[in-house]
């Protein structure tokens, strides 16, 4: 059994090592307690809510952590947030924010029930008018793991009188119940040059898209197809259409047609992908309204993680893919990403495929991308070279070397 006095060593080891990374007050909240305290508008407690979509939540104490419980059974349209939010200005000394080489660390320690997912942590002012800034979504490979991930600021614009709000959010996780667990929520000052170095796999939210040159790999898809969810019994090989007496292969998403890619990784076996990739699609064709309703016409990329691995174009199915998995055992319900495409004919859409997911696909623990529809769309990639000589599918990344 420890002794008293270990355990005051350990305490004030612990408060050395906070005080190398940053010598300043801190807000923290270990949800120890019996209740989480709760301020709808987040100032004196939490605020919870949720927005974009029919998700409901609850954000309340567990033993020895706080959860936040989603509930999107009743949601349609797949593009809800839910996020816990609360004012941690107040033991801040913003002040030190004007010094070159001072920022601000946002740090939580968290658990999901689904994975892979990404959160997010975000921080920001009565001010900020940009809610893209200064937030980072992390990449949550494991179910029921408690994980670290932190996001350090970079010029961060706050001042003294200023209130800067915490806050940690799930998007688009899909249409059934969710749950991501909190046991340590934490911002402070820090000196970057000083404080160890953030944690977690994050993935920034929408990179630019490099040029193509910067990329070393280039991998074509082994097999592309279409499966049908009002369909889900019939196999869709050559689907197309017939130009100048031969017949175009196409790939068709729509309001049933989901498609499935698949590409050949075993080269780079054992390696580490450097940053995140693309996915290229070249356009044959859009039908979509013109409307401003949020990611209304957009396509939804994302990971297959279940169900047959090596299935054929010319066999496969909705159901022979599942295999008597649900959809969301063999599609993960999170997007990698949304995203509009280029309408021109012969015009590449370039998709930001995440270093997580790339090297997911690399190890074979991912085994392809789908592409759905997000709300009512119908567009057609080539799934083989046009006359142009390029075409089909492919993706583009880095690694380690």
């Amino acid at each position: 059994m420890v002794t008293t006095p270990l355990r005051r060593l350990a305490v004030a080891l612990a408060v050395v090592l906070v005080a190398a990374g940053s010598a300043h007050a801190q807000f923290a909240d270990r949800f120890d307690g019996p209740s989480v305290p709760l301020d709808p508008e987040g100032l004196e407690g939490w605020s919870f809510f949720t927005g974009d979509g029919e998700a409901v939540m609850d954000f309340r104490a567990e033993p020895g952590h706080a959860s936040v419980v989603v509930d999107a059974t009743h949601d349609r349209r797949g593009i809800w947030w839910a996020l816990i939010k609360r004012r941690v200005s107040e033991p801040l000394d913003l002040a030190l924010l004007a010094r070159p080489g001072f920022e601000l660390r946002i740090e939580a320690r968290v658990r999901t029930s689904h994975a892979p997912r990404r959160v997010n942590l975000h921080l920001n002012t009565q001010r900020t008018t940009d809610f893209h800034s200064h937030l980072m979504e992390f990449d949550l490979p494991e179910v029921g793991v408690w994980q670290t991930i932190s996001m350090t600021t970079q010029g961060f614009d706050a001042q003294p009188g200023d209130t800067v709000f915490g806050q940690l959010a799930l998007m688009d996780w899909g249409s059934g119940r969710y749950r991501v667990d909190v046991d340590d929520f934490r911002v402070d000052v820090v000196e970057t040059a000083r404080a160890a170095p953030d944690v977690g796999e994050a993935v920034p939210y929408h990179p630019p898209i490099p040029d193509l040159e910067a990329f070393a790999h280039v991998a074509t898809a082994a097999a592309v197809a279409v499966v049908d969810r009002g369909h889900p019994d019939v196999n869709l090989f050559g689907w197309g259409v017939e130009r100048d007496g031969r017949r175009e292969p196409l790939l068709t998403v729509s309001g049933t047609q989901v498609v499935i890619l698949r590409f050949d990784l075993s080269a780079f076996a054992g390696k580490r992908v450097a940053d995140h990739g693309l996915l290229e699609l070249t356009t044959h064709s859009v039908l979509r309204a013109p409307t401003d309703l949020e990611e209304f016409g957009k396509v939804r990329v994302v990971e297959i993680l279940g169900g047959e691995p090596d299935w054929r174009a010319d066999s496969v199915t909705l159901d022979s893919l599942r295999r008597g998995e649900t959809m969301e055992q063999v599609l993960n319900s999170q997007m990698i990403i949304d995203w509009g495409v280029e309408e021109k004919p012969g015009a590449r859409t370039r998709f930001t495929i995440s270093r997580p997911v790339l090297q997911r696909l690399v190890d074979g623990r991912t085994l392809g991308l789908a592409i759905r529809p997000l709300g009512a769309v119908v567009a057609s990639f080539r799934a083989a070279p046009g006359d142009d000589g390029a075409g089909e599918p492919r993706l583009l990344f880095n690694t380690e070397e």
